[in-house]
């Protein structure tokens, strides 16, 4: 794990909804620079994965535990002075600030994709609990970050890497 010499902790956040290609981006971007990568749906409460695997989407009481374990997280990292890429779809403002709350080194970048395209991505994943039919939930409440770094995710994942670590500086 490298760990920066001087200045606050350097983790990289990429949200969006789901199909948007948090974990793909997200693994291949920490293979990149060396950073462990952290996938939000590993800290998600038993109870929330059997009910997104039934269709049912999350309320904001669901999602709150999962929200405060990503949070300690990222306390533990950014106290370590860690780097790390950390995938999480943080749809709301409210969803972001409770994560970051009081820590510094914290880089956002926003996956941003067509209705469509992932409407057919989650179609055709095979083997994960979140449902597309749950789509138009996330949309509903997404609210598209301002301070972010936003990416459209319509090129291959190797481009959209390039970007984020051009644009970011890592």
């Amino acid at each position: 794990m490298k760990t920066p010499k001087a200045g606050p902790a350097c983790v990289i956040v990429l949200m969006g909804v789901s199909g948007s290609g948090k974990t793909m981006v997200g693994k291949l971007l920490a293979d990149q620079l060396g950073w462990p990568f952290y996938d939000g749906d590993d800290f998600q409460p038993k109870d929330n994965v059997a009910k997104m695997s039934q269709g049912v989407p999350l309320n904001d009481r669901d999602r709150r535990p999962w929200l405060l374990a990503l949070h300690n997280l990222l306390v533990g990292l950014t106290a370590k002075r860690s780097c790390a890429v950390l995938a999480c779809s943080a749809l709301k403002q409210d969803y972001r600030d409770l994560l970051v709350s009081g820590m510094d080194g914290i880089k956002w970048v926003y996956l941003k994709c067509d209705y469509r395209i992932l409407e057919a991505r989650l179609k055709n994943r095979k083997g994960h609990f979140f449902k597309a039919a749950m789509l138009d939930s996330q949309f509903e409440i997404l609210e598209e970050p301002e301070d972010a770094l936003t990416v459209h995710v319509d090129c291959p994942p190797d481009s959209i890497v390039a970007r984020i670590r051009k644009e970011l500086g890592v």
